[in-house]
């Protein structure tokens, strides 16, 4: 029976280190999402920023603070593999997933022919929670992986590599 309780309390390390990991991935990003309204918001209407330029800087000060919450916070107990890797890693996942987005919205509109506020919104709401699935999964397997050789849940107590 040892080893039942040994493979069960590895099942309730992980469950527990996934729910801490999406739970910090949540509040990151909702900082985040509140950081990028608030900055286009701001540059848009008070600064006098052109729009395009406003969500240009908003998504890039927002997407730089999502990456330093997600190392930090939300995978902050996972190895680390170089900042740089790390970092254009992020950047090309952000990156995949706004093309991803970008094409279902374009997908509803053009070849479904739909013009509808609502229905667009739906579009890019779902094409927001796909998106959302993926960078948590290829931020957790790729951009911060677990340590090697280590079970994440496992690696919780010994220090992360530098």
């Amino acid at each position: 029976m040892p080893a039942a309780r040994g493979v069960l309390s590895r099942l309730d390390a992980t469950r527990r280190l996934l729910l801490r990991e999406l739970s910090a991935f949540g509040a990151v990003g909702a900082v985040c999402f509140v950081l990028d309204l608030s900055l286009f918001s701001l540059l848009y209407t008070q600064a006098g920023v052109g729009a395009v330029l406003a969500k240009l800087v908003s998504t890039l000060v927002s997407t730089t603070v999502a990456f330093v919450g997600h190392r930090y916070v939300s995978f902050g107990r996972r190895a680390r593999t170089g900042l740089r890797r790390e970092y254009l890693l992020f950047w090309a996942v952000n990156g995949v997933t706004l093309l991803l987005g970008l094409a279902i919205v374009a997908f509803v509109r053009y070849p479904l022919g739909q013009e509808s506020a609502w229905v667009l919104q739906a579009a890019n709401l779902g094409s927001i929670a796909v998106g959302t699935v993926i960078r948590f999964l290829a931020y957790r397997s790729w951009v911060f992986p677990a340590a090697e050789g280590v079970p994440g849940p496992a690696a919780e107590g010994s220090p992360s590599r530098a």
